[in-house]
C-alpha cells in the first residue's frame, strides 16, 4: 500500500472555513473507500488565525462540524504587510515538522498568500482552490494575493471557465488548470441537506421575500466617510419601505461611530452583530433583495436566485452576473437600482455549470492524480 498523501489545508478568513468543509468530508468519504491496496489521505487543518474573534471563527467550525485545527497560529490583525510577515513566520515551521505533499490554499485572503509562498520557497506543491478568479482591480488586496498564489501554486483549480481563460491569457500551461466548480456551493448543498429547524427568519419575525439583507465591509465601501454616509442615507429611505436586516462587520460599525453616522430615527432597520453560516443563508434565500459587497454572497444568492446587487465597481466572480442573479451598483446608482430590483421578478438567474455539491470530490481527484 501506498504511504498516505499529505496535505496541510489552510483556513484563515470567514469564507475559507465554508470552503474547507466539503474538501475535508471529500477527503473522509475517499479514505473510508475501502480502498483495497490504495492510497489514503492524510490531512492537517491550519487555522490561521487571521479571523480571531470567535463570532468570526469558531462558530463556522462549530456549524460546519469540521474537526478542531491541527494547527492555530493565532495571528490575528495587523496591516497586510503585518499580517503576511506574521503568518509567514509561523506558517514555516508548521511546513517543516509536518512536512507536506501538498498545501492547499483557498480563496484570497492574506493567508492564503502567506502560506503559498511559504510552501513554494520551501518546494513544497501548492493547490489553489478558486484559482484564475479576477476583479482586474489591483487596488483590492485580494487582487494581488490571487495574482501571487495563483503564479506560485502548482495546481489551480478553478470555479468557472472565465477562470481557466483568465489563467490561460496568463501563461498558465493547461497542464496546470483543473476546471473543479464551486467549492462554496458543496458547503451550501451540504447545509441544505441538514434538518432545518425555526431560524433567523422565524425569530425575528420575517415574512419570506419581505425584508432586504444587507452586509458591507468592504474598505472602499465603510472607510471613506462621504461614501458610509451616503449607503447609510440610502438605507434609511430604503427602511421606510422595506424592512432591511443588516448583521453589522465590526469594521462598519467602528466606522460609523468614528465618523458620527447613524441611521434616521425610526428607520425600520435590525442591526445584528455578525451572524453564522446557517443564518445568513436562511436570510440570503429568504430576501426579496440582497445589498452587498461580499463575494460569497454573490454566488449563494445566485444559487437561490434571489436578485443580488453589489455595491462594488467590478467582481472576479462575472458568472453571477452573466448567468446569476446578481448585478453591480454604485452609491450614485443604488436608488435607482434598488427601486428596478424591487419592481422586478422576485427571482432571477440560473444555476452556472458544476454548481452541483460534487466540487469536493473532484478536487481529491485532481489531487490523487497530480
Amino acid at each position: 500500500m501506498k504511504p498516505p498523501l499529505r496535505l496541510l489545508l489552510v483556513a484563515g478568513a470567514r469564507p475559507n472555513f465554508m470552503k474547507i468543509a466539503p474538501l475535508v468530508k471529500a477527503i473522509q468519504r475517499h479514505n473510508a473507500g475501502g480502498l483495497a491496496g490504495g492510497q489514503l489521505i492524510q490531512c492537517g487543518i491550519v487555522h490561521t488565525g487571521q479571523h480571531y474573534d470567535t463570532q468570526m471563527s469558531q462558530v463556522f467550525f462549530d456549524e460546519l462540524g469540521l474537526p478542531k485545527p491541527d494547527y492555530n497560529l493565532e495571528v490575528g490583525s495587523g496591516s497586510h504587510a503585518v499580517q503576511t510577515a506574521e503568518i509567514m513566520k509561523r506558517f514555516e515551521p508548521v511546513c517543516l515538522e509536518s512536512k507536506p505533499d501538498w498545501v492547499v490554499v483557498v480563496g484570497d485572503v492574506n493567508s492564503t498568500m502567506a502560506c503559498t509562498l511559504v510552501a513554494a520557497k520551501l518546494g513544497v506543491r501548492v493547490a489553489h482552490v478558486e484559482a484564475g478568479l479576477r476583479s482586474f482591480d489591483r487596488t483590492m488586496p485580494e487582487e494581488i494575493n490571487r495574482i501571487v498564489t495563483d503564479g506560485l501554486a502548482d495546481l489551480l483549480l478553478t470555479p468557472s471557465s472565465d477562470a481557466d481563460e483568465n489563467l490561460k491569457r496568463e501563461g498558465v500551461p493547461a497542464s496546470k488548470i483543473r476546471l473543479v466548480g464551486n467549492i462554496m456551493i458543496d458547503a451550501l448543498i451540504a447545509h441544505l441537506a441538514r434538518p432545518q429547524g425555526p431560524g433567523i427568519r422565524e425569530r425575528l419575525g420575517l415574512k419570506e421575500g419581505s425584508f432586504i439583507y444587507v452586509t458591507l465591509h468592504r474598505p472602499s465601501n465603510v472607510d471613506v466617510r462621504e461614501s458610509l454616509a451616503g449607503t447609510v442615507a440610502e438605507l434609511s429611505r430604503l427602511a421606510a419601505q422595506w424592512p432591511v436586516i443588516f448583521p453589522i462587520h465590526p469594521r462598519t460599525r467602528k466606522r460609523m461611530e468614528e465618523f458620527g453616522l447613524a441611521f434616521a430615527p425610526g428607520a425600520n432597520i435590525q442591526l445584528l452583530d455578525p451572524v453564522g453560516y446557517g443564518d445568513s443563508v436562511a436570510l440570503t434565500k429568504s430576501a426579496r433583495c440582497v445589498l452587498t459587497d461580499s463575494g460569497g454572497l454573490q454566488e449563494e444568492s445566485t444559487y437561490f436566485h434571489t436578485p443580488c446587487l453589489t455595491l462594488r465597481p467590478n467582481t472576479e466572480r462575472p458568472v453571477t452576473i452573466t448567468i446569476g442573479s446578481n448585478r453591480l451598483t454604485t452609491l450614485e446608482r443604488l436608488r435607482s437600482d434598488l427601486e428596478t430590483v424591487l419592481r422586478g421578478p422576485e427571482r432571477l438567474g440560473a444555476n452556472p455549470p458544476l454548481w452541483d455539491g460534487q466540487t469536493g470530490q473532484r478536487i481529491v481527484e485532481a489531487l490523487m492524480n497530480s
